[in-house]
């Protein structure tokens, strides 16, 4: 049996409230929803549980509240096969997001960190990260959290990736402890620290890699997107996943997770499973 490998994800962790609309508004303008939902999610949470969807092995490292929302989103990773023993509670509320979706299925996000701001790490996260195989990191906690994170994996041995998102923040330290830069087209445009290793989301035409050999466009699997809310995430979490098993095969994974995300609304609950993955997988 092929041997797992053991993916640590640090990251934030969120209650997110889901409103269906028929238009994205303008700025200044009001719409009215049509229907409203509260999931799990956050970039951290939703990568985790993306990565242990498709096989592999993850441990989480965060931070919570300690209102019911933290014991909610603690619940939802243990419930998806994610370690939590990295998953610290602080006092105050734990992160939140509001995400108005349209039709065709665009969306936007506002974020309020929560106990994703207020955090370190402490000994047992330290001890989680040193012995991972690869490290997932995204932009919604503190940046000298992620910097630390980045310095203790590199140390050991792993494989740093960093999902540049939210973009806007001066990550010149953390990006030289970078393995494997992930953005979209927007992200892309702002980050540009040189690293061994960049992927660029695409959206429906897939993912662009560049690395020492050169640039390869990897294509997306074709559906009829629902809800692209989360499918950022499932890419980034499934390419963590993959990426001992080789470049090539994690970028084709997470192209066709990515686009299998989309056919189900909300973030945190979007990731399908190995088995989904392997039949959308383009040859």
């Amino acid at each position: 049996m092929q041997k797992k490998h053991v993916i640590c994800v640090v990251g934030s962790a969120n209650m997110d409230t889901v409103l269906t609309v028929t238009v994205l508004p303008d700025p200044g303008e009001t719409v009215l929803a049509t229907a409203v939902a509260t999931t799990p999610g956050g970039k951290g949470a939703n990568q985790a549980v993306a990565a242990a969807r498709a096989g592999a092995r993850v441990q989480f490292v965060g931070a919570i509240g300690d209102d019911d929302a933290g014991l909610l989103l603690r619940r939802h990773l243990q419930n998806n096969g994610v370690g939590t023993d990295g998953l610290t509670t602080m006092p105050g509320p734990s992160g939140s997001a509001v995400i108005t979706v349209d039709p065709s299925g665009e969306n936007t996000i506002v974020v309020a960190p929560g106990a994703n701001a207020t955090w370190t790490l402490d000994s047992g996260q330290r001890d989680l990260i040193t012995h991972c195989d690869v490290l997932l990191m995204q932009l919604e906690i503190p940046i000298p959290v992620a910097t630390a994170a980045a310095g203790l994996a590199r140390a050991s041995g792993a494989t740093v990736i960093l999902n540049v998102s939210p973009a806007g923040r001066d990550v010149t330290e953390l990006a030289g402890l970078t393995d494997v830069a992930v953005v979209n087209e927007t992200e892309s445009a702002w980050f540009r620290h040189p690293v061994p290793h960049r992927v660029v989301t695409l959206g429906a035409r897939g993912a662009r890699y560049t690395g020492a050999d050169g640039t390869v466009h990897v294509p997306a699997t074709v559906v009829d997107a629902v809800d692209t809310s989360g499918a950022g995430d499932v890419f980034a979490g499934v390419l963590a996943a993959e990426w001992p098993a080789g470049i090539a095969h994690a970028l084709r994974a997470a192209c066709a997770a990515g686009a299998l995300a989309t056919l189900t609304p909300g973030a945190g609950d979007c990731a399908p499973s190995a088995e989904a993955i392997r039949a959308a997988v383009t040859p």
